[in-house]
Parts: C-alpha cells; sequence; structure tokens
C-alpha cells in the first residue's frame, strides 16, 4: 500500500522536527517541510501531496490564506493546526475550505483520525464536483440534441421520436457521440440559412 505523501508548513523548527517524528512513526511520508504559507504554496503545487499540515500564524503569508489557494486550486487537503482556537480564526478557517484543524497541544493518536477523515472529506468533495461536471455536461448535451430534433422536425417533417432516432441513428452509424452529431446538425443549419 502506498504511503500517504505530507507537506509539513509551520514556522518553529522544532515544531516541524516533532510533527515528522510523529507522522513518520504513524507510517505518513512526509515529502516536504517549509516555514511561512508562501512556501508551503509553492511547494504543494511542486510536490502534489496527499495532504497539507500547517499551522496558522507563520510569516509571509498565514496558513489560512494558503489554505484557501490549496483548496480553490484543487492541490490538496489541509489540515492546520493551531494554538489558537478563536472564533474568528475557526471560522476564516471553514470559509477557506480546510479539511481539519487541530488545537495545540496535540498527541501523536491525535494525528491519525484527523488525518484520514481530511483525506475523506477532500475525496468526497472531488467525486461531487466530478458528479456536478458530468451532469452540467449531460444537461448541455440534452439542449443541443434538442436543438437538433428542432431543426430536423422542421426541415424534414419529422415527429419528435423519429427526429430523436435519426440523430441516434446517425451517432451510431459514424461512430460520433449524440452531442456531436448534434452540434454537426446545428452547424449545418446554421450555415444553410
Amino acid at each position: 500500500m502506498e504511503r500517504t505523501r505530507v507537506i509539513i508548513a509551520d514556522d518553529e523548527s522544532l515544531i516541524r522536527m516533532d510533527l515528522r517524528e510523529m507522522l513518520t512513526n504513524l507510517g505518513y511520508l512526509v515529502v516536504g517541510e517549509v516555514g511561512d504559507g508562501q512556501s508551503a504554496v509553492n511547494q504543494a503545487r511542486e510536490l502534489r501531496p496527499d495532504i497539507v499540515i500547517m499551522d496558522i500564524k507563520m510569516p509571509d503569508m498565514d496558513g489560512i490564506e494558503a489554505a484557501e489557494i490549496l483548496t480553490q486550486e484543487r492541490v490538496a487537503p489541509v489540515l492546520l493546526l493551531s494554538a489558537y482556537s478563536q472564533q474568528d480564526l475557526v471560522q476564516r478557517a471553514r470559509k477557506a475550505g480546510v479539511a481539519g484543524y487541530i488545537v495545540k497541544p496535540f498527541r501523536e493518536s491525535d494525528l491519525t483520525p484527523a488525518i484520514e477523515v481530511a483525506l475523506a472529506r477532500f475525496s468526497e468533495f472531488r467525486a461531487m464536483e466530478r458528479e456536478v461536471d458530468n451532469l452540467e455536461d449531460a444537461l448541455e448535451t440534452r439542449k443541443l440534441v434538442d436543438r437538433a430534433k428542432g431543426i430536423l422536425m422542421d426541415t424534414q417533417g419529422l415527429n419528435e421520436t423519429e427526429a430523436f432516432r435519426k440523430v441516434q441513428k446517425m451517432s451510431m452509424n459514424n461512430r460520433k457521440p449524440m452531442r456531436a452529431v448534434a452540434e454537426a446538425i446545428i452547424l449545418a443549419h446554421q450555415v444553410s440559412e
């Protein structure tokens, strides 16, 4: 089984060292360590880890800003570690799309559940995104096929079922998706007008 690849971002080298040791003991593979938010973003973009674990308070760019960028770009889920649990930070983290939040001090045993839940949430989010994309594509295809059917009904005097069957038959005969056939019918009609 492949080990989960982790980037650690914390401005305190001692904490990075302790965290690396804990993660290694738990079977995770630490592929990078950085001391500020901007470096975390850059390294995550480059290395594409499975998860980024970072502190909130860091120089250049704080962990929440970095998390927001990584979430928007869908690079990796972010698990925040912080000594701060104020409501405003938690709200900012939530809005940034952070996958998890652990308050320091934490124990080694706190890490695995937090990491695994963050990975699962990120995976579910990605699957939902793909499903939305597929549904949008299916809806667009349906609209195009309906337009093509309308054109065939108007120009060839077909009823709706016959027009659909014609698009379907053209799709099978030409080994092209129905969407491509519909687009070709629409384009041919526009050119002939």
